[in-house]
């Protein structure tokens, strides 16, 4: 059976006996973690699985991230015909042009994040690293949610992954540090274009009034543990239980998009 064809099943619409999606779209099957390994989890825990390998420039020679279009092809021949959706997880603002269009629109979906940003200076810092280093919160703020606006803006992504994470100095001051206006401009460019928002189950983001915002402005949402374990890989239950309290239809939670309607063939990139 052809892969798309599968994917259109039933079966992969994975559900709570209560209509509630049970989908992880942010599971990597890295270190010891193999994709036959992921998929008797997928069967024991009853959730579907995306899976997503990191896609864009190596950050070094023996850096296992795909950067070809043959590394991006063996990725999608290796879930051919398995009952997992397939993806990538987006690396670095230039990512799409490492590898032609017909391609990319192979994938199931793109995710990508804001979590590598460039500092003042223009050096790239992990936000979630002990690299981070702030002395004016505010002003990190500011331009924080402008590179979430970047990021979605620059680059034909699906889903916008760990939205509204903040680095450990910054996260108990979060619920100031997260204004309306700044949760409205993400949601804004979230709905200019088209992409779903996750709910995340590893850094358990976004908070409440972000997700209240984004359900009345009509956003759609996705599940993801963004995790790299046996133990954690499917593990959605803070997700169903966000979802669940958001109290939202069927209809919101993030489906892939069709051939001829994925990002990469509509977007006009710069």
């Amino acid at each position: 059976m052809l892969r798309r064809t599968f994917l259109a099943t039933p079966i992969l619409a994975a559900a709570a006996p209560d209509d509630t999606p049970r989908v992880d779209y942010h599971a990597h099957p890295e270190h010891e973690m193999t994709v036959d390994k992921a998929l008797a989890i997928s069967r024991e825990r009853n959730v579907k699985l995306g899976l997503v390998e990191h896609a864009g420039a190596k950050e070094s020679p023996t850096s296992h991230r795909l950067s070809t279009d043959d590394e991006l092809l063996r990725w999608i021949a290796a879930l051919k015909g398995k009952p997992v959706y397939c993806g990538i997880q987006a690396e670095g603002m230039d990512w799409h042009r490492h590898f032609s269009k017909p391609v990319i629109a192979q994938l199931d979906y793109v995710l990508g994040d804001a979590l590598t940003m460039p500092d003042r200076s223009g050096n790239l810092i992990k936000l979630w690293t002990p690299a981070f280093q702030t002395s004016n919160p505010q002003d990190f703020m500011d331009r924080y949610v402008d590179y979430h606006i970047e990021v979605m803006a620059r680059q034909p992504l699906d889903i916008l992954a760990n939205p509204t994470f903040l680095p450990t100095p910054l996260q108990p001051d979060a619920a100031r540090l997260w204004t309306a206006p700044r949760m409205t401009k993400i949601i804004d460019a979230a709905k200019k274009y088209n992409v779903a928002i996750e709910i995340n189950t590893k850094y358990q983001v976004p908070a409440m009034p972000f997700l209240e915002m984004a359900k009345g402005a009509g956003i759609q949402f996705s599940f993801g543990s963004n995790a790299h374990d046996a133990a954690a890989i499917g593990e959605i239950s803070f997700c169903v239980d966000t979802w669940r309290k958001l109290r939202l239809p069927a209809s919101r939670f993030f489906r892939p998009a069709p051939a001829g309607r994925k990002p990469i063939q509509l977007r006009t990139l710069a």
